[in-house]
């Protein structure tokens, strides 16, 4: 993301600036009120089924101190994908386990997306209040915004210990394979970014986080649709 464009020969130091700025503009937004924002969702919906970790731990809030990861931070700045801190969950305090578990791995990603939705709806009218002719760096800022919101959720989904599509996965499967399925995660995170850096997963990647962002932003501009706007 900022690095690539920061590597990138093609631009001018004032090219670089313009582009630059929005993208961490747009990442302290998420920084500061997403990543929190996704951690509360997932403790929100597990004390909602029966488990007060997360709130017990000081971890039910909105508080970005609670949630911040400092590398999972920058990886965000620098590559457009990272993490926070995992909200502490206790499954066995979950009336249905599995299910239970994977609802609380669902809302992390779930709040990602709605959010992308806000942005792009917030997007969207401010193109349609000002027929177009906002600053280049507020339209720059909010696709930065609304894209790393669907990269976090689409990369979240995956189903690869401990990512929360794994969780989601578990929920499927017996305890057997379940406990199969969870004892390499330590070694499948540095694979999958070793995967991501070199590429091999850029394309995979790309076509379902298109997929989410267009139906974000057909969502987005029904409303403008039904009254003409658009």
């Amino acid at each position: 993301m900022i690095l690539r464009v920061l590597l990138n020969g093609a631009y001018t130091s004032g090219e670089k600036l313009a582009i630059i700025l929005p993208q961490i503009a747009a990442v302290l937004v998420i920084i500061f009120l997403i990543l929190p924002l996704h951690e509360w969702a997932h403790g929100f919906v597990a004390h909602k089924l029966g488990d007060d970790t997360a709130k017990r731990e000081g971890r039910l809030t909105f508080n970005p101190i609670a949630s911040i990861d400092p590398i999972g931070a920058l990886f965000i700045l620098l590559f457009g994908f990272g993490w926070a801190k995992p909200v502490p969950i206790n499954p066995n305090n979950f009336k249905h386990r599995r299910s239970g578990m994977a609802l609380t791995a669902l809302a992390g990603p779930v709040s990602n997306l709605v959010a992308a939705l806000v942005g792009a709806f917030v997007y969207v009218g401010v193109f349609v209040l000002t027929k177009g002719d906002a600053p280049s760096w507020v339209y720059y800022c909010f696709q930065y915004y609304i894209s790393i919101n669907v990269s976090l959720a689409v990369f979240n989904l995956l189903p690869l210990p401990p990512l929360d599509g794994s969780k989601i996965v578990g929920a499927f499967l017996s305890p057997k394979m379940e406990m199969q399925y969870y004892k390499y995660q330590r070694f499948i995170i540095p694979i999958v970014f070793i995967l991501l850096f070199s590429g091999v997963m850029t394309g995979p990647l790309n076509v379902v986080q298109d997929a989410f962002l267009n139906g974000i932003l057909w969502l987005a501009q029904l409303p403008f649709r039904w009254f003409g706007a658009l």
